[in-house]
């Protein structure tokens, strides 16, 4: 098992090194490692067979549909009006219109299930607006980094499709799952950025608002927030299965952007195009991970490290302790959708025989992702920031650093006290 164990290794570092695309690196790998190890298998019929079963399964159906909902509502230029409607509101707060980073995102990651894609929108306008009243660009960008992993933990959540897919557990109890740690992770977050803007003693350009602005700016953001309100509240009482609400969602994008004056044809190609690019590169790596995890379950790898592991014979939170160690390693050379379908054949068994809950691991593993999307190397979040200020990713991780704290503790916080995640889907039952 050991000889399997580098050889896949081996493998997959090769091809990612020499480029290769993650997908057909989890597909080669795969392939090999049957041809070499299980020559009697009629490899082409069964690969076929399998990913055809893997990429057609009915629960994927709202992948596509949701990235589309989000591509829309990015064309429609959200970021300036999230501005407008709550820096009036914020603006008092310690912290002041730093807070705007966290609530907006918070806000987009509600009806974008994307991380990279809330850090872009609101970035975008909030760095530049930041850094005129005089706020610390330290600051700024760290709580940029960190609110923007919103867009994994509050549903709809794309990496969440993915768990619930890979793990064949209830996207809809996943979804609201992760209500509850997505708020408490944003209020964390602002108690933090209050906290540290108090002790540093920033001070920046006092902007005060009259409550007409106030109202005005509540009345912009209005319509995102029935979009929010409708997708909730479907979820919560079970109006909708996850593949409807994305299609409610389509039209809800539509609608919003054309209030907006943003809905033209050439808006709605590229956001066609944008969702069509994503969703191949998100079905290519579903289906060479269901090839590799299939080949490492006939050659009994997951098995053995899952045996191994469970002769340690570790409490469950020191399994817990380790397991969130991996994760933040792994996240530093992978994405989040690789990680998952990579590592859940071996992970969710450990977890499910140490007494944890699927649905609460699910939403432990997206927080575990959320941390890899602002860990250098590939840190998306990272990329997305440096391409909108230029700074170096040295002084990006430094920025970052105290948010990236935050979300560890976040997690071992969940481990803790599982009831955060599992309270609000207990209520459906």
């Amino acid at each position: 098992m050991v000889e399997i164990g580098l050889v896949t290794l081996l493998l997959f570092a090769v091809l990612l090194l020499g480029s290769v695309w993650v997908g057909l690196s989890l597909f080669g790998v795969g392939y090999i490692l049957l041809s070499v190890y299980k020559p009697n298998i009629p490899l082409e019929a069964f690969a076929g067979k399998l990913m055809w079963q893997a990429g057609t399964a009915q629960e994927l159906l709202a992948l596509p549909l949701f990235i589309l909902m989000s591509d829309i509502l990015v064309s429609a230029r959200l970021g300036r009006s999230l501005f407008s409607g709550l820096a009036p509101w914020v603006s008092r707060l310690p912290g002041g219109l730093v807070h705007v980073n966290v609530a907006g995102s918070t806000l987009f990651a509600a009806v974008s299930g994307s991380s990279a894609a809330t850090t872009a929108i609101v970035g975008r306008v909030t760095l530049p607006e930041l850094q005129a009243h005089g706020y610390d660009r330290r600051l700024s960008i760290g709580s940029l980094a960190g609110a923007g992993t919103l867009g994994f933990l509050i549903p709809p959540s794309i990496i969440m499709i993915i768990y619930g897919v890979v793990s064949e557990q209830s996207i809809l109890r996943l979804f609201i799952a992760g209500i509850v740690p997505g708020l408490l992770l944003a209020c964390l977050y602002s108690l933090y950025i209050a906290a540290a803007h108090t002790v540093s003693g920033g001070r920046a350009t006092a902007e005060r608002y009259s409550w007409a602005e106030r109202w005005r700016g509540l009345f912009e953001i209005t319509p995102m927030v029935a979009l929010i309100a409708g997708i909730m509240g479907a979820l919560y009482f079970g109006l909708a299965s996850p593949t409807e609400l994305a299609s409610v969602g389509v039209l809800g994008a539509i609608i919003l952007s054309a209030l907006r004056r943003e809905l033209t044809f050439s808006n709605l190609v590229a956001a066609g195009n944008s969702a069509v690019r994503t969703s191949a590169m998100m079905g290519l790596i579903l289906i060479g991970a269901a090839l590799l995890n299939s080949a490492l379950g006939f050659l009994g790898l997951p098995r053995a490290i899952a045996g191994w592991i469970a002769a340690l014979d570790l409490a469950p939170f020191a399994l817990i302790t380790i397991l969130l160690l991996f994760y933040v390693l792994i996240g530093m050379f992978l994405d989040g959708t690789s990680i998952i379908v990579m590592t859940l054949p071996i992970t969710l068994p450990l977890v499910t025989s140490a007494g944890f809950d699927p649905i609460w691991f699910g939403i432990f593993v997206v927080v575990a992702v959320e941390i890899s999307q602002i860990t250098p190397p590939v840190g998306f979040n990272l990329f997305v920031i440096q391409a909108q200020t230029g700074e170096t990713i040295g002084k990006l991780v430094r920025a970052v650093a105290p948010f990236f704290l935050i979300l560890v503790a976040f997690a071992l916080l969940l481990a803790i006290f599982p009831e955060i995640v599992l309270w609000l889907p207990g209520k459906m039952e």
